[in-house]
């Protein structure tokens, strides 16, 4: 942890100069000058006081708080395929499975479907993007066109399969994570 940059990354947060900060410490600015290029390293004490005239502490000053990931790009995808099956499965969301859902694209060729997945808790949601699919829950058999959504509680045995003699392509979400 680069402490100076941490702390004028809070004075330049709460709209304080260096004199200003200074002044709330009784402190000089070129110390607080120093402090932030890390030319010099303030006392626990000098730095607790510091913290104080930025309204916070040592706790939550040093308590590092991973920055939760937001935005996913193709290079965190993680892709598998199945040539038996026809499909390509593509994870959009890194480690999905430690949340509460699982969203995945899943690309199947004519004749392509994914694998059987068995009855558990949770909701099932997809969206055909390209072509149409056939959404096999127990003995029902459902055909879903392209822009056309499916969602249904998993209390049965499912799976999906191309239902036409072109690429089909659907975003599938499943809550718990099951894929």
């Amino acid at each position: 942890m680069n402490i100076g940059e941490k702390i004028k990354r809070l004075r330049v947060k709460n709209s304080l100069t260096q004199e200003e900060l200074a002044d709330r410490c009784e402190l000089t600015k070129g110390f607080i000058s120093q402090v932030e290029r890390d030319l010099t390293s303030p006392s626990i004490a000098t730095l607790v006081d510091i913290l104080d005239g930025l309204g916070t502490n040592l706790k939550d000053f040093f308590n590092e708080t991973v920055e939760e990931k937001i935005v996913f790009t193709n290079e965190d995808i993680f892709e598998s395929e199945n040539d038996e099956l026809k499909y390509n499965l593509k994870w959009l969301v890194p480690n999905a499975q430690k949340n509460s859902m699982e969203p995945v694209l899943i690309e199947l060729e004519a004749g392509g479907r994914s694998k059987d997945d068995y009855p558990h808790e949770g909701e099932e949601f997809g969206y055909v993007i390209q072509g149409s699919i056939y959404l096999n829950i127990g003995n029902d058999k459902i055909r879903v066109k392209k822009g056309e959504s499916f969602y249904f509680a998993v209390n049965s045995n499912h799976y999906i399969e191309n239902a036409g003699k072109s690429k089909a392509s659907v975003i599938w979400v499943s809550t718990p994570p099951t894929f």
